[in-house]
């Protein structure tokens, strides 16, 4: 089995003993948020009843926030609670992105989805990885991003009227509810990329476009920028944001003389064919 994790939703593949392979959906993981106890039962709940758990030999999870020991072991115990007899092998979600996006290449690969995160790969490692710092003062170019910089614009009364009113026609987004919803909650990530998808319908409005160049310019410069080689490889892409903003995304590359390599929704299918070695 091979799993791709991020904030908002998990990917699955399994492989059975006829080389079938079979997909599935599960909430997003992240051991920032949730305990060991909480990812158990989510796994438990979500993904057991849908597979032949004892059955399950090999496990390969790929997720956010695995970059520290403590937080591989949160996972790895989740998963060996619910897969008794796997060998379970948990990294970060910037290799599988990486192994995903260049295979066997050198190359820059960067995830724009719910957060980001960008890395250096020589084709076997991650060489270098410029830290995320978090949807609270990083992210830059993520789903969060995009919606927190929008929010405020939305609130300091700054859009064009009719993008204000088609916004809170919407949403009906009053300050105290905005605060209700936000504060004191858990996943405050996941509520501010719950904007995006009005983002996307009016994404050709220029006060928008220029939102979201914004955020990307930003990513460029505080993330891929910081790479000795930005300019000699590829840039490549996954996630959400990329994938549906990546007319925005080529040009604010284009602004710093950066290439942009693939663009793809979710890493997983590359993952499944770079373990089952095709």
């Amino acid at each position: 089995m091979i799993a791709d994790s991020g904030a908002t939703k998990t990917d699955w593949r399994l492989q059975d003993n006829d080389r079938k392979i079979h997909q599935l959906r599960s909430n997003g993981i992240s051991p920032f948020f949730q305990s060991m106890e909480d990812i158990t039962n989510e796994i438990k709940q979500t993904l057991v009843p849908n597979l032949e758990a004892d059955a399950v030999n090999e496990i390969h999870y790929y997720g956010t926030g695995c970059s520290s020991d403590e937080n591989k072991n949160i996972i790895q115990q989740a998963l060996q609670n619910n897969f008794k007899n796997a060998v379970i092998d948990v990294n970060h979600d910037m290799l599988g992105a990486a192994r995903a996006l260049c295979g066997h290449d050198a190359g820059i690969a960067a995830i724009l989805g719910t957060g980001s995160n960008s890395c250096y790969y020589d084709g076997k490692e991650v060489l270098e990885n410029v830290p995320s710092l978090g949807f609270v003062i990083g992210d830059d170019g993520s789903g969060a991003h995009l919606g927190k910089t929008f929010l405020k614009h939305y609130f300091e009364e700054e859009l064009p009227k009719e993008l204000h009113e088609m916004f809170f026609g919407t949403y009906q987004l009053t300050r105290e509810k905005f605060l209700d919803d936000h504060y004191g909650k858990p996943y405050q990530n996941r509520y501010f990329a719950s904007f995006v998808p009005f983002l996307l319908r009016h994404h050709n409005h220029p006060f928008i476009s220029d939102i979201i160049h914004r955020c990307f310019r930003d990513f460029f410069q505080y993330q891929v920028c910081k790479y000795s080689r930005h300019q000699e490889v590829p840039c490549n892409f996954t996630g959400s944001i990329a994938f549906y903003f990546s007319d925005i995304l080529k040009y604010a590359a284009k602004e710093k003389g950066i290439t942009v390599g693939r663009i793809i929704e979710t890493p997983i299918a590359g993952l499944t064919l770079f373990h089952l070695g095709e």
